[in-house]
C-alpha cells in the first residue's frame, strides 16, 4: 500500500456538492465523468497529493444510491493506491481479507480498481486502485 488516493463521498447532486466543496472551500474541479458499469457520475477535485471524489447515482439501482437511501450522504469510501492491484487482491484473500471484487473492474479515469469488504476493514469501504506510473490524476 502506498498512499491515499481519493476519499469517496456520496453525495444526492454533484452540483449542490460543488456549491460547498469547490465555491466555499476552494477545491478545483479537475473533471467530471459517468462511469455506466457503476452507475455513478463522479466529479474529481485535488486536495494536496490526494483528490475528494464527489459520488451521485445515475440511476436507482446504484450503488451510491442504495448508500444514501440507508445512510444518507456522507463518506463512502477510503481509496488507497497499489502498484500491482492483481497481486495485492491474491495477498489479501490469502490473508483471509474478504473481497467484494476478487478481480479487479475499469473505474474511473479507466483505472484499475477492486473493493474490500467492510466486514474484514473494521466497517469501512476500501477501494484500491492502480497506480499508473504517469499518471497525473
Amino acid at each position: 500500500m502506498s498512499k491515499i488516493d481519493h476519499l469517496g463521498i456520496a453525495v444526492r447532486s454533484i452540483a449542490e456538492a460543488l456549491k460547498f466543496f469547490r465555491d466555499t472551500l476552494g477545491l478545483p474541479l479537475k473533471g467530471e465523468e459517468i462511469v455506466p458499469d457503476q452507475r455513478v457520475r463522479v466529479a474529481m477535485l485535488p486536495l494536496g497529493d490526494a483528490r475528494i471524489e464527489l459520488l451521485e447515482a445515475t440511476d436507482e439501482q446504484s450503488p451510491i444510491a442504495r448508500f444514501i437511501a440507508r445512510r444518507g450522504e456522507g463518506l463512502h469510501h477510503v481509496c488507497i493506491a497499489v502498484e500491482d492491484i492483481e497481486a495485492t487482491l491474491d495477498r489479501l484473500k490469502a490473508a483471509g481479507v474478504r473481497l467484494v471484487d476478487e478481480v479487479p473492474r475499469c473505474g474511473a479515469g479507466g483505472h484499475k480498481i477492486a473493493f474490500l469488504h467492510p466486514s474484514s476493514t473494521h466497517g469501512v469501504l476500501i477501494e484500491l486502485v492502480e497506480e499508473h506510473s504517469s499518471s497525473s490524476d
